[in-house]
């Protein structure tokens, strides 16, 4: 595969079916996350508990999102308590991408944010429309690691005309 267009419910079954194959890394960036859920064989499993295994092989994972979930993610996330120091989180108001770097390898670029509707397992029906590319193309994949990681890195922090929204400053 070297560029595949993913559409609706093709986020869920080609873009997250990728998270179990981790090895190294996994960076998420979204503008809204939920409390998500995934197929683990028969089961419906919480999303933040795949993290946390993966958090717990050794595999480096990042998350930026653009504001604070709702208390139910929260309550959540309390349930995983080596993410609280295993996994590294940025809070950036200014976030819109939605993207997806699996092992620095391949990339997933598109429209879904981190909720059930957007790349989770709601049905045909009641999730949203999208549409995204999933990647191997090395050009690709590599400006998206520079974009994901100069927001990460806080280069544009200084400079920025909404620092005053920001709950949780990088810089």
């Amino acid at each position: 595969m070297d560029t595949e267009y993913i559409a609706d419910g093709g986020h869920y079954t080609e873009v997250l079916s990728l998270i179990a194959g981790i090895k190294q890394s996994l960076w998420i960036a979204t503008a809204d996350i939920k409390d998500l859920h995934i197929m683990k064989g028969s089961v419906s499993v919480p999303f933040l508990g795949e993290l946390a295994a993966l958090v717990q092989r050794g595999v480096s994972v990042r998350l930026m999102h653009a504001k604070e979930p709702g208390p139910i993610f929260r309550e959540e996330f309390d349930r995983y308590p080596v993410l609280f120091t295993g996994m590294e989180r940025v809070l950036c108001p200014r976030i819109h991408f939605k993207m997806m770097i699996f092992d620095m390898r391949q990339v997933y670029l598109g429209s879904a944010n981190l909720t059930g509707a957007g790349i989770g397992m709601k049905g045909k029906t009641t999730r949203n429309f999208e549409a995204g590319i999933l990647t191997t193309d090395m050009s690709l994949v590599a400006s998206a690691i520079e974009h994901f990681d100069s927001v990460w890195r806080g280069s544009h922090c200084k400079a920025c005309g909404r620092r005053r929204y920001c709950s949780d400053p990088i810089l």
